[in-house]
C-alpha cells in the first residue's frame, strides 16, 4: 500500500523549516526521512509517536498525516 504523505511533509516545514532540521531533530539521516516520505521504507510505531510528539500532532490526527492512501 502506497501512502500519500504531502500533509505531514508540510507540517514538517511549518514546524521545522526544512526537512533536514527535522530530520535532526527526530534523530535520522535526511535519506532516511526522504525514504519514509517516499514510501521507500515503512514507520515503527514508536516513530509515528515520536514525530507526532515533535509535530504536536493529536493521536486523532495520525490517519490524516499518516494513512492517508494515494489513489
Amino acid at each position: 500500500m502506497v501512502f500519500n504523505y504531502s500533509k505531514l511533509r508540510g507540517r514538517i516545514v511549518e514546524k521545522y523549516n526544512t526537512q533536514g532540521k527535522f530530520a535532526e531533530a527526530v534523530g535520522l539521516t535526511d535519506r532516511s526521512v526522504s525514504l519514509k516520505l517516499n514510501n521507500g521504507i515503512g514507520f515503527s510505531q514508536d516513530e509515528i509517536i515520536n514525530w507526532c510528539e515533535l509535530l504536536n500532532l493529536k493521536s486523532c490526527e495520525i490517519p490524516a498525516y499518516f494513512f492517508d492512501t494515494k489513489v
